[in-house]
């Protein structure tokens, strides 16, 4: 499977659709998306910081729920209303602070109206995840 939108249609989309998440200039980038997988860079704010100086979880969940509708669409091309049904988390060791935290997102299954997808969450530069995402996202009619 080829990418139906390039890192700059994705990019252009997401600021003019979804500005509240994804800013030119913000928190996150996308560093690559093909069509089957994604790797999104969220830099490291103190904002993502719990008491006891690990990154919190609304915030990885909100990034790997991130990453699988940036790797959904650039294997589908610009649905907006693509949705949120399900994401399970588990939570595998502590985020470093002042660290970034890279989500790697791959689509398992690919239908005409599920898509179901992995995220693994990484802080900094070690291999280790912080964190592995299951998500199921409803894709509308056409």
């Amino acid at each position: 499977m080829s990418a139906k939108m390039t890192i700059a249609e994705l990019e252009a989309f997401l600021h003019a659709e979804f500005p509240q998440a994804f800013r030119t200039g913000g928190d996150i980038a996308i560093e690559s998306a093909d069509g089957k997988g994604c790797v999104l860079r969220q830099r490291f704010n103190e904002r993502m910081l719990r008491p006891g100086g690990t990154v919190s979880g609304p915030t990885l969940m909100a990034l790997a729920d991130f990453a699988m509708y940036v790797v959904l669409l650039s294997a589908i091309g610009p649905v907006g209303l693509a949705v949120t049904t399900n994401l399970n988390i588990n939570f595998l060791r502590k985020g470093a602070a002042g660290a970034d935290v890279l989500a790697e997102a791959r689509l398992l299954k690919l239908g005409k109206r599920l898509a179901v997808g992995e995220v693994t969450l990484l802080s900094g530069e070690s291999p280790d995840p912080i964190a592995h995402v299951t998500a199921t996202y409803s894709i509308p009619n056409a």
